[in-house]
C-alpha cells in the first residue's frame, strides 16, 4: 500500500529506454530486493495501473523475466514471483563455483593494468555501501567486481553460462549477504581473489573463487533454513 507521500518502488519515471525494457528491470529490482515476495501474484492490471505503462508492456517484461527463471506463468493462474527452492541453489553454487573459478583461473594471466583498478575500485565501492547499509549498492560492485573477470578471462562462454543465472545470482546474493556480518566475510574473501589475480597466480585465484561461493552457499543454506522455520511456526 502505498500514500500519495510515499513513492511507489514499482512507479516508472519516463526514459528514453524501451518501456519493456524499463518495466523488466524494475520488476526484476523489486524480486531482487524482496520487495515482490517469492509466491506473489503479478496481476498486469494492477501493475500497468502502478508503473503508468500499458499492460501489453507489461506483459512483454513479464515474459522477459519468466526467461530469466525470475518469473512462473501458471496456466489459468497467471504469472507470480518465483520460488527458488534450496535444491535449484545449491546447483547454482555449484556451477558458479566451477566456472567462476576457471574464470578467475583464466583471468589471473590476461588481468591488465585497467582491469585490475577497476576491480579495486569496484571493492572500495562495496566497502563503502558496507558502511553506509546500501543493500542495492552491495550488488552493483559485487557485479562490477565479477563483470571484469567474466569479460577478460578469455572465455566467453563461461560468460555466457552465468549471464543466464545472473538474475538469479542476484536473488540468492540478497539472501546470502542478509546474512549477520556475512558482507565483511564477503569483502575479505573478494580481496583475496583480487590479490591472487595481482600476483597472476591462477591457481589460488581459483581457490579463493570456490572459497568465496562456498561461503556465500553456506550463508544463503541458513537463510533458506531460517525462513522454512519461519513457515513451520506459523
Amino acid at each position: 500500500m502505498t500514500t500519495d507521500a510515499t513513492p511507489d518502488f514499482l512507479r516508472i519515471v519516463k526514459s528514453p529506454q524501451l518501456v519493456r525494457e524499463l518495466a523488466a528491470e524494475v520488476i526484476r529490482d523489486a524480486i531482487m530486493s524482496g520487495a515482490l515476495a517469492p509466491g506473489e501474484r503479478l496481476v498486469e492490471a494492477a501493475l500497468s495501473k502502478r508503473m503508468g505503462v500499458s499492460r501489453p508492456s507489461i506483459r512483454e517484461a513479464l515474459s522477459q523475466l519468466a526467461a530469466e527463471k525470475l518469473v512462473t506463468m501458471t496456466p489459468n493462474k497467471g504469472p507470480s514471483v518465483a520460488t527458488i527452492t534450496w535444491e535449484d541453489a545449491a546447483q547454482i553454487y555449484e556451477v558458479r563455483a566451477m566456472l567462476e573459478g576457471e574464470a578467475a583461473f583464466l583471468f589471473a594471466a590476461r588481468a591488465s593494468k585497467e582491469n585490475l583498478f577497476t576491480m579495486r575500485e569496484a571493492l572500495g565501492q562495496f566497502e563503502d555501501a558496507i558502511s553506509s547499509h546500501d543493500s542495492a549498492g552491495l550488488l552493483i560492485s559485487t557485479e562490477r567486481f565479477y563483470q571484469v573477470m567474466l569479460n577478460g578471462c578469455g572465455n566467453h562462454i563461461i560468460a555466457e553460462l552465468l549471464q543466464g543465472l545472473k538474475a538469479r545470482i542476484g536473488v540468492l546474493r540478497t539472501r546470502s549477504m542478509s546474512r549477520p556480518g556475512r558482507v565483511k566475510h564477503s569483502l575479505k574473501e573478494m580481496t583475496a581473489m583480487l590479490k591472487a589475480l595481482q600476483a597472476k597466480n591462477g591457481e589460488t585465484a581459483r581457490a579463493a573463487a570456490h572459497v568465496h561461493v562456498r561461503a556465500a552457499a553456506i550463508a544463503a543454506r541458513e537463510s533458506f533454513h531460517e525462513l522454512s522455520e519461519k513457515v513451520l511456526a506459523v
